[in-house]
């Protein structure tokens, strides 16, 4: 045992790697350990939600976020966004913004004036950026920041002795002052750590993939409902989805072959096609579990190795980054002595309901696939339900994520929500204060007690003085490092600020 590590992250997928970038952002020593060679090519999530959006963007990821959308669009045969995109003026609207258990959601009908979607930024036109895009940027970003990842390589074993973590990488053994497993649905991490994990067991069987085939000519394009299933269709791509309700895959190991596809789409769809060959294929279940607590000692998990869902909704990539973006400046704060381990308990009581709640998403759409007399007709109910403006909101407000939030106590209205991004009178935007991974403190009133009051903290919080270019009833907004707000004032009082300050970035100095 010669090397040793301020943090070990098992998994290079997009969520270890985003925490990675926090981490490195931070100036903490990170080792990313991979079991793959290289990004896995198989057929995963194709877009992203307001909240991964806005995370990237507040990290100076823009850019390449709109450059990656408009590969993705080309490739899916759909119009390239206008250059508006990148400013705000004359947002375009989504060619389409998703569905619930197939149920398509008719981007005219949605309510986009509706308050929730105020105030998002330039980052909410941001939505098709497939998972493999998202991984290489931010392995890219890794590396700029000098964390080492290290692929072909995977963790066999560790022992959290309650000072460290002794890893095991194969026949080699490091050192490591936490371990966190962003290593997948079936965790090594989690199942060595022995963490609680509670839910569900799976009752349908789904493919995913993209594919070679004759006699498609009889495919629908997109969701369609039959008495065997559901399937999914794509002629552009290729791409087909197909979902079974009569139990989980025999074997979920098993290689997926091109005859496994083709007896899959025929049950469901009914038309006799023929795969010819077959260029990315995934299987699936809905399989719904989550650990009672993300962290054990010195081991913390994030991403699918502490939930495992169903892919509906595409919320699976969105969770985990969340997941990142919140434990990072944390288990930072902690790594550098500026803060108490009690930190890290915050990373399961503001994270653990939202994955819960993405379970009982997932559940529920899965409900609605069911074959059975009942769940068609409730099916039937819930599509003239989502055709009506107050419906397809209410649940397009869901799925991107906008209405996230924490449980960060009382207070102002806005404490506990994702900071609103608007323009600030010096030119800059409120979102762009965060590539360094600070903590901010806005002073939008000028105010000379609210900076002095501040002063104490100014090694660990950020002060920008400027004031909105819209009129606002805001006077000043405490934003954590993960852009969610800490303390909010529409008036000169200051009360609460230092408590704050204190809670969350430790005594003054």
């Amino acid at each position: 045992m010669n090397e040793t590590f301020d943090v070990v992250v098992a998994g290079a997928g997009p969520v270890g790697l985003m925490l990675a970038c926090e981490l490195g952002l931070a100036g903490v020593d990170v080792l990313v350990v991979e079991r793959l060679d290289e990004i896995d090519p198989t057929l995963k999530a194709a877009g992203i939600n307001v909240p991964t959006a806005q995370a990237l963007y507040r990290r100076g990821l823009l850019p390449e976020l709109l450059a990656g959308q408009k590969v993705a669009r080309e490739r899916m045969g759909l119009p390239v966004a206008s250059s508006t995109e990148a400013t705000g003026a004359e947002r375009p609207k989504p060619p389409f913004i998703g569905h619930f258990a197939g149920i398509m959601l008719d981007v005219d009908v949605v309510d986009f004036e509706n308050p929730a979607f105020a105030d998002l930024g330039p980052a909410a036109d941001v939505f098709f950026v497939p998972q493999q895009d998202i991984e290489a940027m931010l392995g890219r970003r890794a590396a700029e920041l000098g964390v080492t990842v290290r692929r072909g390589v995977e963790l066999t074993d560790f022992t959290d002795d309650g000072d460290g973590v002794t890893i095991r990488l194969g026949d080699n053994t490091i050192r490591a002052g936490w371990l966190v497993g962003c290593d997948g649905g079936r965790s090594i991490v989690r199942k060595l750590t022995g963490f609680d994990f509670p839910g569900l067991d799976p009752e349908l069987t789904g493919h995913q993939a993209i594919v070679e085939m004759t006699g498609a000519e009889g495919l629908t394009a997109g969701w369609t409902t039959t008495d065997t299933g559901m399937y999914v269709y794509n002629p552009t791509m290729g791409r087909v989805l197909t979902v079974e309700l009569d139990g989980p895959p025999a074997d979920r190991n098993a290689p997926i072959t091109a005859a496994e596809l083709q007896a899959s789409l025929r049950a469901v769809s009914g038309v006799p096609v023929e795969i010819t060959a077959v260029h990315s294929a995934t299987r699936f279940t809905d399989n719904t579990r989550q650990v009672t607590e993300y962290r054990r000692g010195r081991v913390l998990l994030a991403g699918d190795a502490a939930h495992v869902h169903s892919p509906f909704g595409g919320q699976g990539l969105n969770l985990g980054v969340g997941d990142a973006v919140n434990l990072g400046w944390k288990l930072a704060a902690v790594v550098h002595g500026r803060a108490q381990q009690k930190l890290l308990d915050t990373y399961t009581t503001e994270r653990h309901p939202i994955g819960a709640w993405v379970l009982d998403w997932t559940r529920a759409q899965v409900a609605l696939m069911r074959t059975d007399k009942r769940s068609r007709e409730l099916r039937a109910v819930l599509t003239e339900l989502l055709t009506t403006r107050e419906a397809a909101t209410v649940v397009f407000r869901k799925i991107s994520g906008v209405l996230h939030r924490y449980d960060l106590g009382g207070g102002h209205e806005r404490v506990g929500a994702p900071v609103p991004d608007f323009e600030l009178s010096d030119g800059t935007r409120i979102g762009t204060h965060f590539i360094e991974g600070a903590a901010v403190l806005f002073d939008l009133a000028d105010s000379a007690e609210l900076r002095a009051l501040a002063a104490p903290w100014s090694a660990r919080v950020r002060v920008v003085t400027a004031k909105a270019v819209e009129p606002r009833d805001l006077t000043a907004l405490l934003v954590r490092p993960d852009g969610f707000v800490a303390w909010a004032a529409d008036s000169d009082s200051q009360d609460g600020l230092a408590a704050a300050l204190t809670r969350w970035f430790g005594a003054p100095a």
